[in-house]
């Protein structure tokens, strides 16, 4: 089957932000989310999930292990397992993205209180 946003289950999150779930199996999970501009993720890291993120639309911050990177539309980042991060918006556009996690990381989700 043909999987767009258009048909995958979709949930918000943070700040009024979207995802659809595009993939869901026990060994990898793909999503498309967007998120409005000044909207941010929390800081979290994942003990066993990978991840790797492509920026399909506008401009991210991606915060890994205090480093930031600032990617644009067509650019990719990927984040080993451990690594404290979040992405952010801090453009005035709207930014969409995939998030490929292997294994899902729905729960394996540690927030790190600051």
């Amino acid at each position: 089957m043909i999987q767009s946003k258009n048909n995958s289950e979709h949930y918000i999150w943070g700040d009024g932000c979207d995802s659809w779930i595009l993939k869901s199996t026990s060994g990898l999970s793909v999503k498309q989310e967007k998120m409005p501009a000044g909207t941010s993720e929390k800081l979290h890291f994942h003990k066993l999930a990978g991840q790797f993120f492509y920026i399909l639309k506008g401009n991210a911050m991606l915060y890994i292990d205090d480093e930031r990177f600032q990617m644009k539309q067509g650019e990719s980042i990927s984040i080993e397992p451990g690594s404290k991060h979040f992405i952010s918006n801090e453009s005035n556009e709207e930014i969409e993205f995939l998030v490929i996690s292997n294994p899902p990381a729905d729960q394996d989700r540690i927030e790190i209180k600051e």
